[in-house]
């Protein structure tokens, strides 16, 4: 058996058991989505900071999402970020470890999704080092405790939404009780980041948040799953705009006809002490 162990956890999220679980629980505790509440959300957007930027967010997400839904699998749709792949890379059976314990990969419906594309291959190896998907994992095992999942890491292509596509005809062919979450962060501002068009320092952030990050929310929210990659390579805005078109475009295929922006805010509102650096963080869920 394939096993992923998680490289991340103590980093971007607890390592210990116990402090995972408070995390989880005080995140979605304070999630609190009055206009999400009650609808069956298909599928949604994260970001994939460390939790103590990100997890509020997310958390967001997962609650709408497990509001309506009781998943028997999970499709995952990550980034990449260090593990370049000029196709989707999908870890397509096997078992993925945090400190909550195994999850189990669907290797059914990892395998139909396969069938149903030519853009997809299994390269457990690109995920080795990919932590975009990896802090998703303990949302989905906390309230999601039955489910697989179905990791696929989307390169930013002009082909990405047709990854989304394809999960799309295979959930809906094999009548899959399913849900879709992908994830990216917004615009990495800042000179750390060497992107400062307009400026170091609140000024800049605001610009950051308020004209690039809405940019993109805003074909997301739309729907517009072939334009989002090229609108990230052209302003920066996204850092996993292959994953963010797959979701939509499987979202539309599942029978999403809208967007729902849960919030938005950047790292440098999180944590104002430094102000020269900042990253956006949006929560969406379609239905």
């Amino acid at each position: 058996m394939r096993i992923r162990e998680a490289v991340v956890a103590g980093q971007f999220y607890p390592g210990d058991p116990d402090q995972c679980r408070n995390g989880l629980s005080r995140y979605l505790q304070k999630a609190v989505t009055p206009d999400a509440a009650g609808e069956p959300w298909i599928a949604g957007l994260v970001p994939h900071a460390g939790w103590v930027f990100s997890g509020a967010v997310a958390a967001r997400v997962f609650g709408a999402l497990a509001a309506g839904s009781t998943p028997d699998a999970v499709v995952l749709f990550g980034g990449v970020h260090r593990s370049p792949t000029a196709e989707a890379a999908m870890f397509a059976d096997g078992r993925w470890e945090t400190p909550l314990g195994p999850v189990t990969i669907d290797a059914r419906l990892a395998e139909r999704i396969m069938g149903q594309s030519n853009l997809i291959r299994d390269d457990p190896f690109a995920h080795e080092a990919e932590h975009s998907i990896e802090v998703q994992i303990p949302f989905v095992q906390h309230l999601f405790p039955e489910a697989k999942v179905v990791p696929i890491m989307v390169p930013p292509n002009p082909e990405a939404h047709k990854v989304g596509e394809s999960v799309a005809r295979t959930l809906a062919s094999y009548d899959y009780q399913a849900l879709v979450v992908g994830t990216t962060d917004l615009t990495h501002y800042g000179p750390n980041y060497g992107f400062v068009p307009e400026g170091i320092g609140p000024k800049g952030n605001t610009w950051a948040k308020e004209k690039n990050d809405r940019r993109f929310i805003d074909l997301v929210l739309a729907l517009r799953s072939t334009e989002v990659v090229a609108e990230a390579q052209e302003h920066r805005n996204a850092c996993a705009a292959g994953a963010v078109a797959a979701t939509i475009a499987a979202a539309v295929g599942l029978g999403a006809t809208r967007g729902v922006l849960l919030e938005h805010t950047t790292s440098s509102e999180i944590m104002p002490g430094d102000a020269s650096d900042s990253v956006g963080y949006a929560g969406i869920v379609f239905g």
